[in-house]
């Protein structure tokens, strides 16, 4: 398996991960945010929701560090 097919792969599974990990993650609104009542509360992250946005954050890092080494890199791009 040659670096530009890693990379590829690298680049494409960390993307799907990404977009199914931001999907997971909740937003606080609430039914009434809707109607225009916004009762914003400032919560912190705790347990899974915690592990879910530092492991997106830890996928988005992979997902642009592949795109600039397959850019960067010489002989990777074909």
């Amino acid at each position: 398996m040659e670096l530009g097919s890693i990379l590829q792969f690298v680049t494409f599974g960390s993307g799907i991960l990404m977009i199914v990990s931001i999907l997971l993650q909740q937003r606080g609104a609430s039914l009434g945010a809707g109607f225009g009542s916004s009762g914003e509360l400032y919560t912190t992250r705790r347990g899974l929701d915690k592990s879910l946005f530092d492991a997106t954050i830890v996928l988005a890092v992979i997902f642009v560090l592949s795109i600039l080494a397959g850019l960067l890199l010489p002989g990777v791009n074909g």
